[in-house]
């Protein structure tokens, strides 16, 4: 977070409809009633973006005080600081470590469904070209950028190989949302959290809009539907706070087994070729780039050709620091509520290094 040359009146966003990290923090300034002016990626926002952080990443928010953030996680958790209520980090050691477990994989996995989606079809390709147009006004620079990412399909591993389990994967977790929506408003409860925000990433800009998943979405669970409105147009005032004594909805539980069979392989995969390449450098601390090479792993017995990003270590980070951060029964609470699930795989990982940004940089250093 940088400060610039002056104030501001009010909060600026700098995002758009169809960029999935807006979709993720979008509704944490509507669930706690801050007022944003929200910027359309035109050529001169994106200029200001990268004069600011050297990077043209959507979202990007300016404070009032001229204060810069970038990321989304890092945007969720200063507004959690500096708006305090409603909270979108749960307090209590079950529901705050699940929070971020979700974060993880909508941020790190479920861009395997979203890009697909698309991408991968005629029709989803041509509409995300004409939205990307409409937002930024410039058709030519935005059929550059759909360009470039039309070309990141291989480097995410989806190619026509991978697609079925990529789908059925998708079908699964939109029927176990389901199964949570029919009794309560939100993933953990009666009140937004970090995980709902978190799959908003790519439900909303994604899963939602696009014109090939999205007609399909709301056919086959209409519950998620009204989440993905409901996230969009909260009414803080309903807010009935996360579930009592800090328990999970069964199919939350069922939504986990999903991540840990899943997800936890492919990420514990693309960690651990990080660290292998980090242990080739240099000793000391390293700024690695955001994609280091390709690794193998797997999704569903179907072998996946990925490209590696630090970043993946940088998001592990977080459910496990949250693990380690709480007192015994804490931990034993969360290793019950997740035993079976394969989700401890993830929080038991000891990794060798750790990623940490300076000035919206990755920086790495042996842990």
């Amino acid at each position: 977070m940088t400060t610039g040359p002056g104030p501001v009146s009010t909060f600026r966003f700098f995002g758009t409809e169809r960029s999935y990290f807006s979709g993720k923090a979008r509704p944490a300034f509507r669930a706690k009633r801050v007022f944003f002016e929200e910027i359309l990626p035109t050529r001169s926002a994106m200029a200001e973006i990268k004069r600011r952080t050297g990077l043209q990443f959507l979202p990007t928010v300016v404070t009032p005080e001229d204060e810069t953030w970038q990321d989304t996680s890092d945007i969720i958790d200063a507004l959690d600081r500096r708006f305090p209520e409603p909270r979108l980090v749960p307090e209590t050691a079950v529901q705050r470590v699940v929070a971020y477990l979700v974060e993880l994989y909508a941020d790190e996995f479920l861009i395997l469904p979203a890009m697909h989606y698309r991408w991968s079809t005629p029709e989803g390709e041509r509409e995300a070209r004409a939205a990307f147009a409409a937002s930024s006004g410039d058709p030519r620079t935005a059929n550059l950028f759909a360009d470039r990412m039309r070309g990141t399909l291989p480097l995410l591993g989806i190619v026509p190989g991978t697609i079925p389990a990529i789908e059925a994967h998708y079908h699964e977790l939109v029927d176990r949302l389901e199964a949570v929506f029919a009794d309560q408003g939100f993933l953990l409860g009666d009140q937004m959290s970090l995980a709902d925000c978190a799959l908003m990433g790519p439900f909303y800009g994604h899963l939602y809009l696009d014109p090939v998943p999205g007609p399909a979405l709301r056919i086959r669970a209409p519950r998620v539907a009204h989440w993905i409105e409901h996230m969009n147009q909260p009414d803080p005032s309903s807010f009935a706070g996360f579930r009592a004594r800090d328990e999970l909805h069964p199919a939350v539980r069922d939504v986990l087994a999903l991540v840990g069979r899943d997800a936890g392989p492919v990420v514990l995969d693309t960690v651990r070729d990080f660290e292998r390449w980090a242990s080739e450098q240099p000793a000391g601390e390293i700024e690695p780039p955001r994609g280091i090479g390709v690794h193998e792993t797997r999704l569903r017995g179907v072998a996946l050709t990925r490209y590696t990003s630090p970043y993946t270590l940088w998001m592990l980070q977080r459910p496990i620091d949250a693990y380690r951060a709480l007192d015994e029964a804490g931990r034993r609470a969360v290793d019950r509520v997740l035993d079976g699930t394969g989700c401890g795989d993830l929080l038991r990982f000891e990794p060798r290094y750790r990623v940490e940004k300076r000035s919206f940089r990755l920086v790495c250093r042996p842990a």
